[in-house]
């Protein structure tokens, strides 16, 4: 078994509204850093192949949760993903993708494909479709967990009780 598949089934949510109109009225740069130096450690750690950099490079990208009320807007420049400190309303972007945080957790546990989330109009794609179904398929071939860190997480997880009563 592994760690992805022994994770619990992630049902469909809302956030409650009180959590969306409180991150409305916090800054946004916080999750734009976090986003950032996951994708930049992805890359390091080859989870990211470097055909992604040459997809993204020189674009911009945001990412809402809307239950959430939260957004990162952050760009690929010189190699590295960067945050886009500055949030401007009217600022375009290349590619916007859009959901509420059950699809986001149901793709990055593999419960969802890609597929399946866009189709069921959970996940959705703004701005330059092209590069954002590039995107799209690309995060489909990533092998999640890699397979080092897919030993690591088996290796840490709790050996089943052998107490006997």
């Amino acid at each position: 078994m592994t760690f992805i598949s022994s994770l619990p089934n992630i049902p469909e949510f809302r956030l409650p509204e009180i959590v969306r109109r409180v991150n409305q009225r916090l800054p946004q740069w916080p999750h734009a850093l976090s986003l950032c130096l996951a994708l930049n450690t992805a890359l390091r750690l080859k989870i990211l192949p470097e055909d992604a950099l040459l997809l993204c490079a020189e674009r911009s990208f945001r990412v809402v949760v809307e239950d959430g009320g939260t957004e990162a807007l952050f760009a690929c420049r010189a190699g590295r993903f960067c945050p886009i400190w500055r949030k401007d309303v009217d600022m375009p972007v290349d590619v916007t993708f859009r959901g509420e945080l059950h699809a986001y957790l149901r793709l990055l546990t593999r419960q969802d494909d890609p597929d399946t989330l866009f189709f069921k109009r959970q996940l959705s794609i703004e701005g330059d479709t092209e590069l954002g179904l590039a995107i799209k398929n690309l995060l489909d071939a990533i092998d999640w967990p890699p397979p080092l860190l897919a030993r690591l997480l088996n290796h840490l997880r709790p050996a089943p009780s052998s107490a006997t009563p």
